[in-house]
C-alpha cells in the first residue's frame, strides 16, 4: 500500500511539536495539521465520499490548503487543485471534466472573489449534470472558521468539521491509484486533467530531497509558489513535509515581503519560477543597505527555479547577491513534475536545466517520435521526450489525448532543446513559441538572454507578431531598470549589433509589467493580441 498522506502522519509522529505551517502569527505544529486533517477525512467519509472520488480544492497558500488536501487523501480521494483565477464557467469545466464529488473553496478577498466564482462554477456544473452525477457538497473556507458564510446558504468549513475527530486511519490505497488530477492547457485545446499515482508524486518527493540533502526537521521553506501548481505542491509541500521542515506560507508573491520573511526567519531553501528571482534582486536593490545581506546569504541553503527558462543573468546576479546558486530544473504537470533538475555535486552550468533525475530518461525526438542522433548531430534542436517513474497515467477521461502525448512509455513535451556533449540539457523554447521569420527559426529565449544583457534591462519578453512579408515579426516587450534613459529606438540598434539579421527585433516596446499567470510565468499570448 502507499498513500502521500503518510509524508504528513510520518512526520506528525515523529516531530509533533515542530512548526510545519507558518502564516504571519500563526503557527501550527506537525500535530495540529495532522489532527485537522484527518477532521476533514471524517467529515468526508461521513458524507459519503468513496475511495476514488474526485475532491477540488480552489485555496491560495494558506494553511487549509494541505489540512484539506491531506485530508482528502487520507479518506482515499483524489485531490483537484484548481487555479485559484479560473471564473465561474471555467470552475464547472473542471469540476464536470474530473467528476468531482465535493468541493472545498475559500471565500476569497475583495480584490479576488474565489468563494462566488467557485460557487457560480458549482452550481453551474450541477445543473449541467441533473440526473446527480455533478458536485454533491460545496464547503465554503472562510479566514476565520468561526464566521458564517460569505454566500448564504453554503455551509463552512469551521461548521463542517465542528465535532469532527481528531483521529482517522488513512485509508488503504495502492502505488498505481490515482492521487491528484492537475489541469493543465498543454499545447493545444481545453485543459485536461493529468492523472498523478501516489507513487509517481512520492518518487519525484524523494529523489528531489535525496537530489537537495534535505535532512529531518532542518530545514525551512518560503514557500510562494502556489500550491495549487505542480511545482510548489510537490517540490515543496510534499518535501518539505517529508522531511518535517517548516513552511513560510505566502498568499500572494511580495518580493519584500519574502526578504522580510528571509531575515526574520532562518530560510534555508527558496524556490520560485524566473519572474520571482527577478523581483527578489529588484527588492534587494530597492532596499539598498537596509537589508542584512549578509544573514539571508549565511542561512539560504538551496535556490531553485523551474516552471519557465532562467535568464542567465539572473543566476549571475543571485549569486553574486546571495552567495547561492539558483538549481534550475524542468518538468510538467504530466511528469509529477520533475524531469530533470541541475546536479549540487557537479559544477552549474548556467542556463542548463540539467540532467535526468534518478530513474527518468529524457531523449530528443522530431516530429514523427524518431529520435534524435546528438553525437551525429551535436547543435541538433530537438522535442523533449521523457520516461519513468514520473510519466502521468494518462488525461483523465481522454484516451485520444493520452495516446497523442505517451507512446511506449515516453511522452512528449512539447518543449524544444538541445543537449551538449556531456548530456546536459538546455531548453530552448516552447515549440508553439517558436517564431518563424522569413523561413528561419528564431528562438524567443535566445533573444531575450541577449537583451537582459544590457545593462538598461530589466527583463524581457520577445514574441512572434503577424507580417505581410516575413510571416512573423520578432517583437520585443521590455522592462527597464530604475532611472535607465535609453530609447526604444536606441535599444533596437544595440540589438542589430548582438545578433544575426534573422534574429533581432524590429519591434519593441517599452512596459511597466508584464501579463503572468498566478505561477508568475509570462502570458506570451496575451502580448502577442
Amino acid at each position: 500500500m502507499l498513500n502521500l498522506s503518510v509524508l504528513l502522519e510520518d512526520s506528525a509522529r515523529n516531530y509533533p511539536d515542530r512548526d510545519a505551517l507558518v502564516l504571519g502569527d500563526t503557527r501550527l505544529t506537525y500535530a495540529q495539521v495532522n489532527a485537522a486533517a484527518n477532521q476533514v477525512a471524517n467529515l468526508l467519509v461521513e458524507r459519503g465520499i468513496e475511495p476514488g472520488d474526485k475532491v477540488a480544492l480552489s485555496c491560495p497558500n494558506l494553511p487549509y490548503f494541505p489540512i484539506v488536501y491531506y485530508g482528502a487523501l487520507k479518506a482515499g480521494a483524489v485531490v483537484v487543485p484548481l487555479n485559484v483565477l479560473l471564473k465561474g464557467r471555467e470552475v464547472a469545466y473542471h469540476l464536470g471534466a474530473a467528476d468531482v464529488k465535493a468541493y472545498f473553496c475559500f471565500q476569497g478577498t475583495p480584490d479576488l472573489a474565489i468563494g462566488a466564482e467557485g460557487y457560480a462554477g458549482f452550481q453551474q456544473a450541477r445543473e449541467e449534470q441533473p440526473d446527480g452525477a455533478g458536485p454533491q457538497h460545496f464547503f465554503m473556507i472562510m479566514a476565520d472558521p468561526s464566521a458564517p458564510s460569505s454566500i448564504e446558504g453554503t455551509e463552512t468549513l469551521g461548521q463542517a468539521l465542528a465535532g469532527k475527530s481528531p483521529v482517522f486511519d488513512a485509508v488503504v490505497t495502492e502505488p498505481g491509484d490515482t492521487a491528484i488530477i492537475l489541469f493543465t492547457s498543454g499545447t493545444t485545446g481545453q485543459a485536461k486533467g493529468a492523472e498523478l499515482s501516489h507513487s509517481n508524486t512520492m518518487m519525484n518527493v524523494v529523489t528531489m530531497n535525496r537530489l537537495f540533502g534535505n535532512q529531518p526537521a532542518s530545514d525551512t521553506h518560503v514557500l510562494t509558489l502556489p500550491l495549487f501548481h505542480t511545482f510548489g505542491a510537490t517540490v515543496q509541500m510534499h518535501a518539505g513535509f517529508a522531511t518535517a521542515a517548516t513552511l513560510l506560507l505566502v498568499p500572494r508573491f511580495d518580493a519584500e515581503a519574502v526578504i522580510g520573511l528571509m531575515q526574520k526567519e532562518e530560510v534555508t531553501f527558496f524556490a520560485g519560477v524566473p519572474t520571482m528571482w527577478w523581483g527578489l534582486l529588484a527588492a534587494l536593490d530597492a532596499a539598498g543597505g537596509s537589508v542584512d545581506v549578509e544573514r539571508i546569504a549565511r542561512n539560504l541553503r538551496i535556490g531553485a527555479s523551474g516552471g519557465a527558462s532562467l535568464p542567465v543573468e539572473i543566476i549571475t546576479q543571485v549569486k553574486e547577491k546571495l552567495g547561492v546558486t539558483i538549481l534550475e530544473g524542468y518538468g510538467l504537470s504530466e511528469t509529477s513534475p520533475v524531469a530533470t533538475f541541475s546536479d549540487p555535486a557537479q559544477e552549474p552550468r548556467p542556463g542548463s536545466i540539467g540532467v535526468p533525475i534518478w530513474g527518468v530518461e529524457v531523449k530528443l525526438i522530431d516530429d514523427d517520435w524518431n529520435e534524435i542522433d546528438t553525437v551525429a548531430e551535436p547543435d541538433a534542436i530537438g522535442e523533449i521526450a521523457i520516461k519513468g517513474h514520473n510519466i502521468m497515467k494518462g488525461y483523465y477521461g481522454k484516451p485520444e489525448a493520452t495516446a497523442e502525448a505517451i507512446r511506449n512509455g515516453w511522452f512528449r513535451s512539447g518543449d524544444l532543446a538541445r543537449r551538449d556533449a556531456d548530456g546536459f540539457y538546455y531548453i530552448v523554447d516552447r515549440s508553439k513559441d517558436m517564431i518563424i521569420r522569413g523561413g528561419f527559426n528564431v528562438y524567443p529565449r535566445e533573444i531575450e538572454e541577449v537583451l537582459m544583457t544590457h545593462e538598461a534591462v530589466s527583463l524581457a519578453a520577445v514574441v512572434g507578431v503577424p507580417h505581410d512579408s516575413h510571416g512573423e515579426e520578432v517583437k520585443a516587450f521590455v522592462i527597464l531598470n530604475a532611472g535607465a534613459t535609453i530609447t526604444e529606438d536606441e535599444l533596437l540598434a544595440w540589438g542589430k549589433e548582438q545578433m544575426a539579421g534573422y534574429k533581432y527585433p524590429r519591434l519593441m516596446a517599452f512596459v511597466d509589467s508584464l501579463p503572468m499567470t498566478a505561477t508568475g510565468k509570462i502570458l506570451k499570448r496575451e502580448l502577442v493580441d
